[in-house]
């Protein structure tokens, strides 16, 4: 008999577990630790292999490119906690609010440069969860505009560099993170540039969906205004220059600038007399629980991915995906519409994790070019933030959400930042050159 069917069995019981609720970390390992008993007892995989188990897991605790992830997440953090994003939102709002769909356009504005300075949604999703949400819904924004626009421009910090999710991807495409922050950098522009086009479209055609900020709340000094905005957007610059300027210009690697950008958020917040105890120990819990997190997820999926490939897996799904009717471009389709359905069911580190190691030799075998691939996947993960029913960024903005915002109004607010995703997505498939224009 045949062990051909070990590895597809192990392939469909991990995700049932995942699917079942079960924690993904454990549900790796240990679907990783029965396979490999199974395939013993039936004599087609050796205990031997699991010998790399421990060498591979102390790779991951002293993989250099990792360290970026919690460095990044203290930055994005203790902007949050400090409260200088509060700032920043606010200010923003008061220069774009004469605009019909300024508020939301200031939204958008202020999610990218979040994004540029942070890397981190969750923070940027709650701050403006909790600073715009309200003055939009009081001047009569749209519940479904509002809530929609806050989720998608905090997903920008996904597909803007510095990502933690780039991170993440880079290391599990085996490419240099700063290619793939380089790479990424046209796109997530390009997608916060739609997400503007499609505010100024609602606000045109239904202006009272998204009216302009009252004369008595924008205030007549407009000169003090501009000088108030441009104080206030200095320390987000400043962590932009710190960690991608260092980056771009070859000064520092992805790691060393995500140290340099922490230490400039203590510096901000202490400038700006932020920094309390609480907002550190708050930072710093948060940043523990979020890298616990994706180092258990490294090593769940370490363990399940040795297994996987002793039984052969990485045979067939390379066979699979390269033999598939179309050739690349079949691969492409196949691989954005798994990616696309699991973010509706699963997380994007679960993703990255798991899926991304079985399609990244695959599409090396077809020529694809990875960094332009990891863009791509990138833009295809951003949707897993706000597809329901367990979109990461609609359960940020349902916890901070005030009472009146219905649950299925963030979910229909959601839906139309979908759609531009994908069209983000598809733009970048028909035009390689958005991600490879500036590394070329």
């Amino acid at each position: 008999m045949s062990g051909d069917w070990l590895a597809p069995t192990m392939f469909a019981v991990v995700f049932l577990l995942i699917f079942g609720g079960y924690p993904v970390a454990f549900a790796l390992g240990g679907t990783a630790l029965v396979f490999a008993a199974l395939g013993v007892s039936l004599g087609y995989f050796d205990w031997a292999l699991t010998f790399a188990l421990p060498e591979r897991i102390f790779g991951i605790m002293s993989n250099y490119v990792l360290l970026a992830v919690p460095f990044f997440i203290f930055m994005g953090t203790l902007l949050e906690k400090s409260r200088l994003a509060e700032d920043l939102l606010k200010t923003i709002g008061k220069l774009f609010g004469p605009l019909r769909g300024g508020l939301a356009l200031a939204v958008v504005f202020v999610g990218a440069l979040l994004a540029a300075a942070t890397g981190v949604v969750g923070a940027s999703v709650v701050a403006m969860g909790l600073i715009s949400l309200p003055v939009m819904l009081r001047y009569g924004y749209s519940p479904e505009l509002s809530s929609g626009v806050i989720t998608a421009a905090g997903t920008l910090g996904q597909i803007i560099p510095p990502s933690v999710v780039l991170v993440v991807l880079a290391d599990q495409l085996g490419i240099s993170v700063g290619d793939l922050f380089v790479g990424s950098l046209v796109p997530g522009l390009l997608l916060a540039g739609l997400y503007g086009v499609f505010v100024a479209g609602v606000a045109l055609v239904r202006p009272q969906a998204a009216p302009a900020l009252p004369a008595a709340e924008r205030g007549d000094d407009l000169s003090a205004l501009l000088r108030q905005v441009a104080l206030v957007m200095l320390p987000p610059l400043a962590l932009i220059f710190l960690v991608l300027g260092s980056i771009f210009l070859g000064i520092a690697t992805p790691t060393e600038a995500g140290a340099l950008g922490a230490v400039g958020a203590i510096g901000l917040a202490a400038l700006h007399r932020r920094l309390s105890w609480r907002a550190l120990r708050q930072t710093v819990d948060e940043t523990t629980k979020l890298t616990t997190m994706v180092v258990f997820l490294l090593i769940g999926s370490t363990a399940f991915a040795l297994v996987f490939r002793g039984l052969d897996g990485d045979l067939w799904i390379e066979q699979l995906l390269t033999n598939l009717p179309g050739g690349r471009w079949g691969f492409l389709l196949i691989a954005n519409l798994a990616i696309f359905v699991l973010g509706f069911f699963i997380d994007f580190f679960e993703i990255a994790f798991i899926v991304i190691p079985l399609l990244a030799p695959a599409a090396g075998a077809l020529g694809i070019d990875l960094v332009w691939f990891g863009v791509m996947i990138g833009m295809n993960l951003q949707t897993s933030f706000l597809t329901p029913p367990f979109g990461f960024a609609l359960f940020y903005l349902r916890g901070v959400a005030p009472p009146g915002v219905r649950t299925t109004q963030i979910y229909r607010g959601a839906l139309p930042f979908i759609v531009i995703q994908l069209l983000g997505l598809v733009l970048i498939v028909l035009f390689p050159g958005l991600v490879t224009g500036l590394l070329d």
